[in-house]
């Protein structure tokens, strides 16, 4: 059995992180959400993973070579990872027909980079491996069914499936691993694109539905994330770091006050702060007279000082400094400086990237 790992979205709901960071590469508690999506592969015990990707990977600058530059061989992983260029984002249908010279004659699971599953996928490709559907998928209870792929069963068969519909049939949504043999590729090339001008992997799933095929589901109890849109990014780190092992492998003086599950990085020094778990903070960094507080994770070489902070995610190298209000839930990118200015008269003074989004308190 091999995997199929889509890895080639533009991440728009996450700009601007995702106009110079592939979004399958933004942390989670300090490691690439793409990261887990393959350790739960390689845990499947599957080893040969085909990575759609936007483009060539040779190309600087691109989400691809970002992509190829963290992953490489996979050998890191225990896998074998080919990538397989896409040449636009025309729908997960697409990105099964672009992939189809690799797979061959193989079963494979698809798994979307920038999803979260607690449990893994272990059991579930198992489950297809000894029940030998012709699919099967995975699905999940969501307050809002019209934002996803929808699911009608019967049973445990699935019966109708609808792509983000006006008024969904049930509240179960297409969680992003699907399992399928290769009977998927005549699917794929019977479907013509949606409304939107995609191939959309609803619409090859309910081919298969209609021409006779046994397609199964499986709707999971653990949590499930898409990490799409930032709610659901601190979300996914709030539950990540709920698990979270302390460690203290940087430098903490004795006024600094510990409380909870924390991580501390190597070469990281904290002095005259507060830290409440859990949190994560990572190597050389520099934390002073500050408050962390839960669910916050801190990538490499970041500085605080003055300032608090908590429910946040901090990329690498990025600075704090005398922020005179508490930063929560928010996202910040890599190698930006948030302080205050002693001038008069006292204003807000922003430099803003383009889709960013700013809440000013009074």
């Amino acid at each position: 059995m091999k995997a199929l790992v889509l890895a080639g979205g533009k991440g728009t709901r996450l700009r601007p992180i995702t106009h110079t960071n592939a979004k399958q590469l933004v942390p989670v508690a300090n490691k690439p959400i793409l990261f887990y999506g393959l350790e739960a592969i390689r845990e499947a015990g599957i080893e040969d993973v085909g990575m759609i990707v936007a483009g060539p990977v040779d190309r600087e600058g691109t989400s691809a070579a970002e992509i190829h530059g963290a992953v490489g061989d996979g050998s890191r992983f225990g896998l074998r990872v080919t990538y397989l260029p896409q040449e636009a984002p025309l729908g997960l249908a697409h990105a099964v027909k672009t992939a189809q010279g690799y797979l061959k004659s193989s079963p494979f699971v698809m798994f979307l980079g920038d999803n979260l599953i607690k449990d893994g996928i272990k059991r579930f490709v198992e489950e297809f491996d000894e029940q030998k559907p012709d699919a099967q998928i995975l699905l999940a209870a969501v307050n809002h069914p019209q934002d996803f792929g929808v699911a009608e069963l019967m049973g445990e068969k699935v019966v109708r499936l609808e792509e983000k519909p006006k008024h969904p049939r049930s509240n179960l949504a297409l969680v992003g691993v699907y399992m399928f043999t290769p009977c998927v590729f005549e699917a794929v090339d019977a479907i013509r694109p949606s409304a939107r001008g995609e191939l959309e992997i609803t619409d090859a799933i309910q081919c298969l539905i209609d021409t006779g095929k046994t397609v199964r589901s499986h709707v999971i109890t653990g949590w499930w994330k898409d990490t799409g849109k930032l709610e659901d990014l601190l979300e996914a780190n709030r539950i990540v770091l709920s698990g979270l092992a302390p460690a203290r492998r940087g430098t903490v003086d004795a006024t600094t006050q510990i409380e909870g599950d924390v991580s501390i990085g190597e070469g990281t020094v904290i002095e005259r702060s507060r830290l409440r778990g859990p949190l994560v903070i990572g190597r050389n960094c520099k934390i002073t007279e500050s408050y962390v507080g839960p669910f916050t994770a801190i990538a490499d070489q970041c500085e605080l000082s003055s300032a608090e902070v908590e429910h946040s995610i901090l990329l690498e190298r990025s600075v704090l400094a005398g922020v005179p209000v508490r930063i929560e839930s928010s996202l910040i990118g890599r190698d930006v400086v948030v302080t205050s200015s002693p001038a008069r008269p006292r204003a807000h003074r922003l430099m803003i990237g383009d889709s960013s989004r700013v809440e000013l308190g009074s």
